[in-house]
């Protein structure tokens, strides 16, 4: 179960989830980033989304595979894993477009309003060049990475990255 996903198919957004819940905010951001619930979250996170505890199984137990499961079930478990990890990487790139679109969106707010202080208060020096620029080449490197137009650290350098860690292949 998705915390995330089911937030967004309700249409809330992450404070509306915690005060319904009464848990913290931050409490619901870590459930989205993948850290398992407490007891006491699951329970007020099912009563909120109206589906059952059993549904929402805690991290590393698989409530949906038994130890005489047939193998149809087991593909069909493994289909639900691949297509919950198809959801889960577009939930990602979906937020990391947001936090780019965010990002301009502050260069475009911020910036004219310090060329206006800088007009205003010292017109014989324009120093606001200095941040825009620097702003703008650190706006350029995460629209780079974000769109990925050059995928230096793609997906495929994290997997990598994961398996030297573990000594072992994913």
């Amino acid at each position: 179960m998705n915390a995330r996903k089911l937030r967004l198919v309700k249409g809330w957004s992450q404070e509306q989830l915690a005060e319904m819940a009464g848990v913290s905010i931050r409490t619901i951001q870590r459930i989205e980033r993948g850290q398992p619930p407490s007891l006491e979250t699951r329970n007020a996170l099912a009563a909120v989304f109206e589906v059952d505890i059993s549904e929402w199984p805690l991290e590393g137990i698989d409530m949906n595979t038994t130890s005489t499961a047939t193998n149809e079930t087991a593909i069909n478990h493994e289909d639900s894993k691949a297509e919950a990890l198809k959801e889960q990487k577009a939930m990602e790139y979906v937020r990391d477009v947001k936090a780019f679109y965010s990002n301009l969106a502050s260069y475009l707010l911020i910036i004219p309003f310090l060329v206006f202080v800088n007009l205003t208060t010292s017109p014989g020096y324009i120093w606001v060049f200095w941040p825009a620029i620097g702003w703008g080449i650190g706006l350029a490197l995460h629209a780079l990475n974000v769109f990925e137009v050059f995928n230096f650290f793609g997906s495929d350098w994290e997997r990598k990255q994961v398996e030297k860690r573990l000594g072992r292949k994913l």
